[in-house]
């Protein structure tokens, strides 16, 4: 039997299938969308100054072309400010880790104004003229005067007379030191100069040359400034004291961290008002940071395009760059592929804060009146402390004492030097570096890609502002090795001069 098909019956079914068709694809959803591509993250361990100063610089920095990126800061303990701390005795907040600042740290004053901060007026504006004394042991081998009053023209005098003794028994040499120091703070004060003039430094060595600082790291301060021809007795007693309180070691360190620690002996010298820690909080609060506290990084490792972050926590983080912004002298952050370093210790100062009495008969005298404000020492490894210092005078029987040691002072030993102790707090610090000159540098980039160190720089000289200075240094890198951007290119600052030199506004 044939069947004959009409023309109009095949039209028909071809419609049909046709509508069909459309009707079932009609229902299916659209295949889906690609997923947004996640931010760039750039991860930081550490909240100390560092950190947060390369948080900040890296927002400051960007260009609107290259804003796009999340930072991640982590940080093992509890709180920010890493060797920035207070303590707390018997209700009275004081410094116990990085104390000073100088009068020309133009990134911590601009820290400051950025962050509506308040500058604690330096020591020398009080209305006292705190006393020094330089103990050897057995007597006090110096002393200045001191002198409590209100009276303007009184504190000159006392100011004038200490000039006066301090001429008399270390001469004219006082001159070549403060020409020495104020040389070595000029060249530092290049790294301020604008970003057009100024290069990025992708090593210590070519920042410290650069600067005309290197040849400063490869001698020993001692010989440094008998080079310079300064008097063997100022180098023993004045320049020894210096070095003891603000790096705990003697004129054997490098000459660069020593000229750093005499600067840290000039007038002017101011804190924050309830603690140097808040510059890092407000940098952190202020650059727009997802801050891991209570997270320590203990290993980072290198996968293809991305680093692996793994924290004591059992989490893992993914970033296109990483920087460790914490000595690893003392921690043990794990590398895969290992990193190579020059091998360091740290410095340990034991800050010991004392509520009470100095007893008058350890240091030979018959009244505590006697007993200078600061209690400097010579190097002898039998003096137990580096320095003593009166932070505040409760009465004439009542005081708050700071006391620096290379080692912990145990009760026995405080027992000989206090009358009587109301309140006792012990605080150990892996300060700063022990210096060995000639000084060899980590690198600041740790693997010749993008994991960077900022603490590289400290064995140059280690405080709060080198730590902001290497910090900007790296934002810089960072900005212009992995994002490409233009070493002058940013729309969030403008530069301007100060006092003969050029900085950003903030």
């Amino acid at each position: 039997m044939v069947v004959v098909t009409s023309p109009t019956l095949i039209i028909l079914s071809l419609l049909l299938i046709i509508l069909l068709l459309l009707s079932v694809s009609a229902t299916d959803p659209p295949p889906p969308l690609p997923p947004p591509a996640e931010p760039t993250a750039v991860c930081i361990v550490g909240a100390g100054i560092g950190g947060s100063s390369l948080a900040h610089f890296l927002r400051l920095y960007s260009s609107p072309d290259h804003a796009d990126f999340r930072i991640r800061i982590f940080e093992r303990n509890g709180f920010v400010g890493g060797r920035m701390a207070t303590v707390n005795v018997s209700g009275d907040i004081f410094e116990a880790g990085a104390s000073i600042l100088h009068p020309k740290n133009f990134y911590a004053l601009e820290y400051t104004k950025l962050l509506n901060l308040t500058i604690k007026e330096p020591s020398s504006s009080s209305s006292s003229s705190p006393s020094l004394g330089i103990w050897d042991g057995k007597k006090f081998v110096f002393k200045t005067l001191g002198f409590d009053s209100d009276l303007p023209f009184v504190q000159k005098l006392v100011s004038l007379a200490n000039s006066v003794l301090t001429v008399l028994r270390y001469g004219f040499s006082l001159l070549k030191m403060e020409s020495f120091v104020q040389s070595t703070v000029a060249k530092f004060l290049r790294y301020y100069e604008s970003r057009e003039s100024r290069p990025i430094f992708e090593s210590v060595e070519e920042m410290l040359k650069w600067a005309g600082l290197y040849n400063l790291t490869t001698t020993t301060l001692g010989l440094k400034l008998a080079d310079i021809r300064l008097s063997p007795l100022l180098i023993e007693e004045l320049v020894t004291v210096i070095t003891r309180i603000n790096y705990g070691q003697s004129v054997a360190i490098s000459g660069l961290a020593g000229a750093v620690s005499l600067a840290g002996a000039d007038g002017g010298l101011w804190s924050i008002k309830g603690g140097n820690w808040q510059m890092a909080s407000g940098l952190i609060d202020h650059s727009n940071v997802a801050l891991h506290l209570h997270e320590e990084i203990e290993s980072i490792s290198s996968i293809g395009k991305y680093y692996e972050l793994n924290s004591t926590n059992g989490k893992s983080y993914k970033c296109e760059v990483a920087v460790v912004a914490t000595p690893l002298d003392e921690v043990s952050i794990r590398f895969t592929p290992l990193v190579s370093i020059p091998k360091r210790s740290l410095q340990h100062t034991h800050a010991t804060f004392v509520r009470g009495l100095l007893n008058p008969e350890y240091f030979g005298l018959d009244a505590v009146s006697k007993i200078p404000e600061l209690v400097g020492t010579i190097e002898d490894p039998d003096l137990p402390f580096s320095s003593i210092s009166v932070l505040k005078r409760h009465d004439e029987k009542d005081m708050t004492y700071k006391i620096f040691s290379r080692k912990p002072l145990d009760d026995d030993v405080l027992d000989t030097i206090f009358s009587f102790r109301a309140e006792t707090i012990r605080i150990n610090w892996g300060a700063y570096p022990h210096y060995n000159a000639p000084e060899e540098f980590a690198p600041f980039i740790l693997d010749g890609r993008h994991l960077y160190y900022v603490n590289a720089f400290e064995n140059a000289a280690s405080t709060m502002e080198t730590s902001a200075v290497s910090a900007e240094n790296i934002a810089r890198l960072i900005l212009s090795r992995f994002f490409g951007q233009p070493p002058f290119s940013s729309s969030n600052l403008e530069s301007h001069s100060d006092s003969g030199t050029l900085r950003a506004d903030l």
